[in-house]
């Protein structure tokens, strides 16, 4: 037990902790949670209302069903934003707007830095903004308007480039369509929204606002949460301090140095106490695994109903039996190698899915504590939550997590729900990135899963992304380069290096993510014997494509790879990638974080192979 010194801490520095994060944070919102709004339906981040604007970077208004693409810019008629964020514009307006103030036009179309959001209008043209006193070269373009001190060119259809045109010129893509000889502005576009895996990891992870400072550097400003890292734009992990996160002082400031000392006190004492919790956790949960080989039968589960274990509830196996109907058939979402999943209904009126591990022995008890125990120790918008689980006393070994609605990534790619052709093309997209980011997140808090695969990727009704099944992950030690472990995983997804050496490093998830690339763009699963034998393996057929540029073989034309330019350049960009996270050599595979920055210069159009 603790000493006993020690034992008023807990409560002391957990009320100090309560009391400065409630100073730093009363100005900003706890909660941004997803908000109806008419006919757009229910949406949410990166779109927001004015009464909350510190939700979103894109203020709606519902009513009018109007947005605005930058903060005070020109409000814009939309028809519709889908689940893949991608805006439809059907302004007329703009047509009064383009002809009375051609200037204000264009400047409108000059959006948010990359590094917060960044939007794909489609059609659209390219036009390039430039300084008049240092135009160095311009031919090859047509000129389009002065404004002010500014030039406007658009670049001919074919043989222009924009490094012939000074530094000093930015990119601006208006809606509409050119040829040789003219270009037509549309009054009628789709404008895709991408939101930066910095902005989104500061917004739901730290509780953040994302901002560009002075020096036109990214800044998560008023975080309530310190990261552990974050990810710069050349793919390499910095550690921030609080600064980072907007600190506000003044008497904030004064706050904390008067009470810097004893916060000093309070981290050493805590960090006792931790060291000496984590042995002791450590040993409780040796003495429950070894008492589970002398399991008694007659333990009453309706006496644990009240017990908290790794910070979880603890549920009676009756309550949940109640809850799914005895188990019923008709109930069961999924059928796994470890065990089935069940929908089920608390009394308390939440949806549950509850995970039934099969056989009751010292190896999957073993698995349910370690699924315990990782999970309890993330957040990440992408990754499922666990509610809680029975007693490893339990007539039954069950984890009970939040239900995620509408099915995995791999039934809607080739099971009972892709007839309905709800993945396009923007929403895999989406997928990958989401997927990703989890992933990151997960090397990052020195976990593998060990497991990915489209079966473990669920999606709610936006077709947000929740990865799931973590019976196989390990905890990684910090001062280790790989773990030594008997291959598992699933069939078609598990890296061939680890077959063969036994050891297990971030890498391997990045082969499995790899086939799930592949899967995304093909909609094709992992594993299928009547294909030839060389391409049971999605991967090894994927390679074979990939390797002759036979990309029309492999990408699934439903995609409208043949009838879309920017789908095709997006979809080869993401084989390219699928490519390199597939390459039989570990080392060189890029990593999660990597692949994060990747997809996003493959949505900004700037993908750069073996980078």
């Amino acid at each position: 037990m603790v000493p006993q010194h020690l034992s008023v801490l807990p409560f002391f520095a957990f009320s100090l902790l309560l009391f400065l994060y409630s100073a730093e944070t009363s100005n900003y919102p706890t909660r941004c949670p997803n908000f109806n709004c008419g006919k757009f339906g229910d949406i949410r981040f990166p779109f927001t209302q004015a009464k909350d604007p510190t939700c979103g970077l894109l203020m709606v208004n519902c009513s009018d069903q109007k947005i605005q693409l930058k903060k005070g810019g020109r409000w814009f008629k939309a028809d519709n934003i889908s689940e893949a964020d991608t805006i439809s514009i059907n302004d007329s307006e703009l047509q009064n707007h383009l002809d009375k103030q051609i200037c204000d036009f264009v400047e409108e179309f000059q959006l948010s830095s990359p590094d917060i959001v960044s939007f794909r209008i489609i059609p659209n043209i390219t036009l390039f903004k430039c300084n008049r006193t240092s135009i160095t070269h311009a031919s090859n373009f047509s000129h389009y308007k002065d404004c002010n001190n500014n030039s406007f060119y658009l670049a001919y259809p074919t043989g222009s480039n924009s490094r012939f045109l000074s530094h000093n010129c930015s990119t601006i893509l208006l809606p509409g369509v050119q040829n040789q000889t003219h270009y037509d502005i549309k009054l009628k576009f789709q404008v895709r929204v991408s939101v930066s895996f910095n902005c989104s990891s500061c917004h739901f992870e730290k509780g953040g606002q994302c901002q560009i400072n002075n020096n036109g550097a990214f800044l998560c400003a008023n975080a309530s949460i310190a990261s552990k890292c974050e990810t710069d734009g050349h793919s390499k992990n910095h550690c921030s301090n609080a600064e980072k996160g907007g600190q506000r002082w003044g008497w904030r400031g004064t706050l904390a140095l008067v009470l810097g000392g004893l916060a000093a006190i309070m981290v050493i004492s805590l960090t006792i106490i931790l060291i000496w919790c984590r042995y002791e956790r450590k040993r409780s949960s040796s003495k429950l695994i070894s008492a589970n080989n002398s399991y008694d039968s007659s333990i009453n589960p309706e006496m644990e109903g009240q017990n908290i274990y790794f910070g979880v509830p603890i549920f009676s196996y009756t309550e949940l039996e109640e809850a799914t109907n005895n188990f019923d058939s008709q109930k069961e979402l999924g059928d796994g190698g470890s065990g089935a999943v069940y929908y089920g209904k608390l009394q308390d009126g939440r949806e549950v899915a509850v995970k039934c591990l099969y056989e009751h022995n010292y190896k999957r008890v073993k698995q349910f504590l370690n699924e315990i125990e990782i999970l309890t120790r993330l957040r990440h918008r992408n990754l499922v939550s666990l509610y809680g689980s029975t007693s490893h006393r339990s007539r039954e070994l069950l984890l009970v997590y939040e239900y995620i609605p509408n099915g995995t990534v791999a039934n809607h790619l080739h099971g009972d729900r892709a007839k309905s052709g709800s993945l396009t093309w923007p929403i895999r997209m989406r997928i990958a990135a989401e997927t990703a980011s989890a992933l990151a997140y997960l090397h990052v808090s020195d976990i593998i899963h060990r497991d990915v695969k489209t079966e473990n990727i669920l999606l709610d009704n936006n077709f947000c992304v929740k990865v799931a099944d973590f019976g196989l992950s390990r905890l990684f030690p910090i001062d280790a380069t790989h773990i030594s472990t008997a291959p598992q995983g699933t069939p078609g997804y598990v890296d061939p290096e680890y077959y063969y050496s036994y050891q297990l490093t971030e890498k391997s998830d990045v082969y499995s993510f790899g086939v799930v690339l592949v899967e995304l763009i093909s909609s094709l699963p992992a594993v299928d014997i009547t294909r030839h034998r060389d391409d049971v393996n999605l991967a090894n057929l994927a390679i074979n494509k990939i390797q002759r540029c036979a990309f029309d073989e492999l990408i699934d034309p439903c995609l409208g790879y043949k009838s879309d330019e920017e789908v095709k350049r997006m979809t080869t960009s993401i084989a390219e990638l699928a490519f390199l996270c597939l390459q039989q050599d570990k080392e060189m595979r890029p990593s999660m974080c990597e692949v994060v920055e990747q997809l996003k210069r493959i949505e900004y159009g700037e993908f750069v192979e073996g980078a």
